[in-house]
């Protein structure tokens, strides 16, 4: 992509991206835009508040990432909330043995986990015909399984693990057709387009060069407290091989009246990121999903608290008088 795009990409930016919707918003003649926004579209509408104060009416943003902790891993600062996450997905897939086979305790279905990692370390595992899925690989497809605590995220993740478990063991397996889209992306870039933007977009905003031997170090030592999540969040990107941005990162300096909607137990984007833009927006309100691991919970989730909320916000343009809290 960059070979092919390089004289674009130094431009493929969030600011830019900003600048825009801006141009969309004076075409189509209007004072202001209305915006939702989940995940990294959280962060798009942080920067165009910034770039374009004044120029936002309803604003809901979803799973809310911080600019403290937008970096070019994205993962970097979530090791803890997704090795909970995968410890409170080992409890669920426990009382559930007797259909997927993991383990009748927490304990057991996460050394069924640590299993699998230890036999892709000694030797790829494959699975089907096409695929092998080295040590490398692995913790994406199980971190990939952990951004909702939902049953059927769930299901499909303890079918994976189940699977996997049996290719360490020397078993033919033939993936699901979700573990086999999963694994064309991650393994040959098929269809990759999206992902392959999303680094363009992140490393034209926050690259920085660390050196090949820090990333190596910060694997190591981050394995040790998060042998799932550490690897994945302290590995080297491409941003590491790209030009510097040719603008700063953006910092918020400004108060927006915006809901920001998030869940404690976020796996990608940390809840702590969301209090930090409350903090910086005093005329925001935060409305939480308490008790979930729910990346994004509005219209995702069925929590028909959040969704009411949001969708009263939406429909008057009236923010809620305090922060408020849902229970999951």
């Amino acid at each position: 992509m960059r070979s092919a795009h390089g004289d674009v990409l130094p431009y493929v930016t969030t600011r830019n991206t900003a600048r825009d919707m801006d141009v969309i918003r004076a075409a189509l003649d209007e004072d202001a835009l209305s915006y939702l926004g989940y995940s990294y579209g959280s962060y798009l509408g942080e920067v165009y508040t910034q770039l374009f104060p004044g120029r936002t009416d309803r604003m809901v943003l979803d799973g809310v990432m911080s600019p403290e902790f937008y970096n070019q891993t994205l993962l970097r600062g979530a090791e803890a909330t997704n090795e909970a996450a995968l410890r409170t997905w080992a409890s669920w897939a426990a009382a559930r043995h007797g259909t997927y086979g993991l383990g009748a305790t927490r304990t057991e279905v996460l050394a069924a986990v640590g299993h699998i990692l230890d036999a892709a370390a000694q030797q790829p595992l494959r699975i089907g015909k096409t695929y092998l899925l080295d040590e490398h690989v692995l913790p994406a497809v199980l971190i990939g399984g952990l951004g909702s605590d939902l049953d059927k995220p769930r299901a499909s993740l303890a079918a994976t693990v189940g699977l996997v478990a049996r290719a360490a063991e020397g078993e033919p397996v033939v993936p699901s057709e979700a573990l086999a889209g999963q694994l064309e992306v991650l393994l040959t870039g098929a269809g990759s387009a999206p992902a392959s933007q999303m680094t363009a977009i992140i490393c034209g905003d926050v690259a920085e060069r660390r050196g090949v031997g820090n990333y190596w170090r910060a694997v190591q030592v981050s394995r040790e407290r998060f042998p799932v999540a550490g690897p994945l969040a302290g590995n080297i990107t491409p941003c590491e091989f790209w030009d510097r941005p040719a603008e700063a990162p953006t910092a918020l300096d400004n108060d927006v009246p915006a809901l920001l909607v998030a869940a404690t137990g976020d796996p990608r984007t940390v809840y702590a990121g969301a209090e930090g833009v409350r903090e910086q927006w005093p005329s925001s309100r935060l409305l939480t999903m308490d008790g979930a691991r729910q990346h994004g919970p509005y219209g995702e989730y069925g929590n028909a608290c959040i969704d009411e909320r949001v969708n009263d916000y939406l429909r008057t343009g009236r923010l809620p008088a305090h922060d408020l809290t849902c229970e999951a």
